[in-house]
């Protein structure tokens, strides 16, 4: 049996550091900052939920995490090791893993071949390998294959393991993304809007797997316009404006912090201070 609650993180030894850390990160594209000067860190075991309105930079801060972007100044750090020096999929190895605002399966694929392309991350055979049929090749195959099923019954879609992925309902597209990213076994799994398109009702079993994917192991960075959704499921909260930090703190605080409030409501954060009726 495959353990899939083992996240690297349980593998390797814990770093008294934060998962990550976002240490004064600066992004321009020409004269637009994108980012500007933006530090936060996500702790082993958190749900923290990174929130702001459109054009924020909550997904540039994502990329930057990621390697899709190289910030202009600042450092992103990895149990306390600057990812600086590290292409894409190096970052992805030694431990995050992302979903998209846009769904990005293998729709030719079944919901299994997707989850198990995931776990493939994690193999340490290479091509010879597999083109002979080595042994070792063979045996990473059954447990990516193993660890592929466990991971489909944990989100929910196991029954759907044989189907194409581009068959599949939206939410159990949804779904199927979640377990491919878990499988590559990350450190952090960051999550990008995930509940774009549910219901209400499939919002709620969202928020009770994510607070699951945490007990099981994982820490969890989520971008969410749902705010129910966010602050119920999250331990603490970020909040980003025209690319800046403007709050960070528990759920309650942020909703009580009127800065928070005036950028969701377009008002003056005085005004937000001394209400409507003040003289």
């Amino acid at each position: 049996m495959v353990d899939v609650t083992a996240a690297p993180s349980a593998d390797r030894s814990r770093s008294s550091e934060p998962v990550l850390a976002m240490d004064d990160i600066t992004l321009r594209f020409g004269g637009v900052t994108a980012l500007d000067g933006v530090s936060f860190h996500i702790d082993h075991g958190e749900i923290l939920g990174l929130i702001g309105p459109n054009g924020a930079g909550k997904t540039t801060a994502f990329n930057v995490m990621t390697g899709i972007y190289r910030p202009t100044s600042g450092t992103v750090r990895l149990d306390g090791r600057s990812t600086a020096r590290l292409k894409r999929y190096q970052i992805a190895k030694s431990g995050i893993a992302r979903t998209f605002q846009n769904i990005r399966l293998f729709k030719a694929m079944t919901a299994l071949e997707n989850v198990m392309v995931g776990a493939d991350a994690q193999h340490k055979t290479g091509p010879i390998s597999a083109l002979f049929g080595l042994p070792r090749h063979r045996r990473e195959e059954a447990a990516g294959r193993e660890l592929a099923h466990e991971l489909l019954d944990f989100v929910g879609v196991r029954g759907r393991a044989d189907e194409l992925a581009g068959n599949l309902s939206y939410g159990d597209q949804r779904r199927l993304e979640i377990a491919r990213a878990m499988a590559t076994q990350p450190r952090l799994l960051c999550l990008d809007e995930p509940a774009a398109g549910f219901n209400p009702s499939e919002k709620q079993a969202l928020m009770e797997l994510i607070r699951k994917i945490r007990d099981r192991g994982l820490t969890v960075l989520l971008i969410e316009h749902d705010m129910r959704l966010v602050m119920g499921a999250v331990d603490r909260v970020v909040v980003l404006e025209f690319g800046r930090k403007i709050a960070d703190g528990t759920p309650t605080e942020v909703q009580n912090d009127p800065g928070v409030i005036a950028a969701y409501l377009g008002v003056e954060e005085d005004e937000v201070e001394e209400g409507p009726d003040a003289s």
